[in-house]
């Protein structure tokens, strides 16, 4: 009897770390959404636009980024529906942004 259920509470906690696993890895890609929102904001209130084109380049695969300007601010949403380790996983949409204030020139 007592073979069973270790048995059963071993898969329980085998299937446990892979679920943790694969939220860290979701963590992980909110955080890079999160880098390159806030890098990009801040190099296109510098008006650097080579900059910007070289973390646009480094972005997440798959990541849309939405560029606004609104008054003096400046607004950039990073998305992207995230399938850590493999396609057939669901997709979970990520969304992550930043807004700055416009530099003077």
């Amino acid at each position: 009897m007592v073979t069973a259920e270790l048995a059963f509470a071993s898969i329980g906690a085998a299937l446990a770390c892979v679920l943790l696993a694969w939220v860290l890895a979701l963590v992980g890609m909110l955080l890079r959404c999160q880098a390159t929102a806030v890098e990009v904001a801040r190099q296109e209130a510098r008006g650097d636009r080579e900059a910007v084109v070289r973390v646009l380049a480094e972005r997440p695969k798959g990541a849309r980024v939405a560029i606004s300007h609104e008054g003096g601010r400046i607004r950039v949403r990073v998305e992207l529906a995230a399938r850590p380790w493999t396609a057939w996983l669901p997709a979970v949409p990520l969304t992550a942004g930043a807004a700055v204030e416009q530099e003077p020139a």
